[in-house]
């Protein structure tokens, strides 16, 4: 790889900033001062900026737990992006696997692995998002039954896919559902003549949203969490 690409590729430095960097002399190839932007770092070569040894930013898997009054948008428009709670390097790399509404809080995972992010918003992967929920009017136990069977949503041609739903009170539900059609788990409980006043998500596959993190924040899913994505 070209040294100037390589330290874009280690750095939020652009290809302009980077090439600044190795004509003041700031950038070093085991211990010694490179200038030549076309140089090829090869493995076992120890690159420096400033005295700081550089590495390649590889692929980034994050799960963030989602407040409320934030969007799944890389920029900021009425209200902040949920990109602007992640505190990385290259954040600007991040894209969204799976979006929830400005209201709705919980699990969002973020990473810059495009086929990664696929597997888990492609309708055809079935991947199951669960939601935790709270309706304005009491649930009725035969909706279980019918959310198993399918719905039919407004403006769509066919029912809804399968759904789990798990009563838990009165007012009160899990749902697992494998599509992602816009606001579905709102029109699904609006197509039963009820409405949501409270969403959050649990889980999406077999990711599981952390305990430990309150609203706002975030951290890095282990390798385990990354290879549940089939």
């Amino acid at each position: 790889m070209r040294l100037d690409k390589y330290i874009c590729e280690s750095t939020s430095l652009s290809r302009v900033s980077a090439k600044k960097a190795l004509h003041r002399g700031g950038v070093t190839c085991n211990g010694e001062i490179v200038k030549t932007s076309g140089f090829k770092v090869t493995d076992g070569l120890v690159i420096c900026l400033d005295g700081e040894q550089l590495s390649i930013i590889g692929p980034r898997f994050i799960m963030l737990n989602k407040p409320v009054d934030t969007i799944c948008s890389t920029i900021d428009e009425v209200h902040p992006s949920v990109i602007g709670l992640v505190d990385v390097i290259r954040a600007e790399d991040l894209h969204i696997a799976g979006r929830l509404d400005v209201d709705t809080t919980g699990l969002v995972l973020i990473t810059t692995d495009g086929q990664w992010s696929h597997k888990i918003t492609s309708p055809k992967k079935e991947c199951g998002k669960r939601y935790l929920l709270e309706t304005a009017e009491a649930l009725s136990p035969s909706l279980v039954e019918e959310f198993a069977t399918g719905l039919q949503l407004n403006n769509e041609d066919g029912l809804t896919k399968p759904a789990i739903l798990e009563i838990l009170g009165t007012h009160q539900a899990r749902l697992t559902i494998t599509e992602g059609k816009y606001h579905q788990v709102k029109r699904m409980l609006a197509a039963v003549g009820n409405c949501v006043t409270k969403l959050h998500r649990e889980s999406v596959g077999k990711i599981e949203l952390d305990p430990a993190l309150a609203p706002g924040e975030w951290r890095h899913l282990t390798e385990a969490e990354i290879k549940s994505v089939k």
